[in-house]
């Protein structure tokens, strides 16, 4: 299956497809934190709307993780007076719903996708895949079924929300956990 995983600058995801045999790449505008298993880059760097208007590229799956920072709840409080970029958020979004794959899933936090656009279809949690930890995280999905819990832990904290003030704190918030990851692709993987 050749897969995208489009707004993914960790690698995190690209890798557990790949791991599988899947033909997976990565696309984001910032470079890769790791290389594919396989040695190969296996990472796009620049603007997912490249790959996707380009024919020579067609993919079967793609997981898109699109900038939450005008789209989360958790920014509300920010989104006053920056509509225009709001609205540019969206509009990416659409871009990505209406790309020409087949079966798409969109990741995002709970936030204004779900009025501007459309509820999504679930909505997990990462102590549901392994990790103690809460973090509502929404998916829309296209030609994909519902991701099944694979390992539920007690113990839940909010590591995310706690994340102190650094430099790096938007990207440790984003990262997808490990377990998630591989959810995705042990069970959209083997669709045919």
């Amino acid at each position: 299956m050749r897969v995208l995983v489009a707004c993914e600058f960790s690698g995190i995801v690209r890798s557990a497809f790949v791991g599988r045999g899947h033909d997976a790449m990565s696309c984001d505008l910032l470079p890769c934190e790791r290389e594919r298993p396989d040695g190969w880059d296996g990472h796009y760097q620049g603007d997912v709307r490249e790959l996707l208007s380009d024919p020579s590229y067609a993919f079967d799956l793609m997981i898109a993780f699109p900038p939450c920072t005008r789209l989360a709840s958790s920014g509300a409080r920010w989104f006053k007076g920056r509509e225009q970029e709001q609205d540019a958020a969206i509009a990416f979004v659409r871009l990505l719903l209406a790309a020409p794959v087949a079966r798409i899933a969109i990741e995002n936090p709970i936030g204004v996708l779900s009025t501007r656009i459309r509820k999504p279809d679930q909505i997990i949690q990462p102590w549901q895949f392994g990790h103690g930890e809460v973090k509502a995280t929404c998916l829309w999905l296209k030609n994909l079924p519902l991701l099944v819990p694979t390992q539920l832990v007690e113990g839940r904290t909010a590591r995310v929300h706690r994340e102190p003030p650094s430099p790096e704190r938007w990207k440790n918030r984003s990262r997808t956990l490990q377990g998630i990851a591989d959810a995705m692709a042990d069970q959209w993987g083997n669709l045919t």
